[in-house]
């Protein structure tokens, strides 16, 4: 079953988050908390600035979708960026990530958002595999920028 996500689904897509994070050989890196999700997902003032769709089967969350919206200054209208897509290794190939998937693509359709985008690992070849036959295509024109930290912070206060 594909649902969106609860509150009390936070400790279940932290924990897949953090298979993620191992998957990827990034550990250290998975250092979001039960707060900092809440705030994102299901803040106490304001709108969300993120949302997350879980993969349930026998009642215990096995997949996950995090995604947040973009916007494009060419089309003048808003995108979904799909932030992480996971599914345990016990439940790959049974169908799920293409739902989950197929229901970002519906939010798309239905909210009239022209574009859905995400980045893979270039040897993540499972992955890209399913992306291809989704019907997805490789932006490889196109390279990530990152900035952050002691740079971050160094621009931030230049004048």
């Amino acid at each position: 079953m594909i649902r969106e996500a609860t509150e009390q689904d936070i400790p279940a897509i932290l924990d897949l988050v953090r298979e993620l994070a191992d998957y990827e050989e990034e550990p250290e890196a998975a250092v979001g908390t039960v707060d900092s999700y809440r705030a994102v997902l299901f803040p106490e003032q304001g709108s969300p600035t993120a949302w997350a769709h879980v993969a349930e089967v026998d009642g215990t969350v096995v997949g996950i979708a995090v995604w947040f919206l973009t916007f494009s200054t060419w089309t003048g209208r808003n995108g979904l960026w799909l932030e992480d897509l996971y599914v345990s290794p016990e439940h790959r190939g049974s169908g799920l990530g293409r739902q989950l998937m197929a229901t970002l693509a519906r939010i798309c359709t239905e909210r009239g958002y022209p574009r859905m985008e995400w980045t893979v690992l270039n040897w993540n070849t499972p992955a890209i595999e399913l992306y291809r036959h989704l019907g997805a295509e490789p932006m490889d024109d196109w390279t990530v920028q990152r900035l952050t930290g002691a740079a971050l912070g160094s621009l931030g206060a230049a004048e």
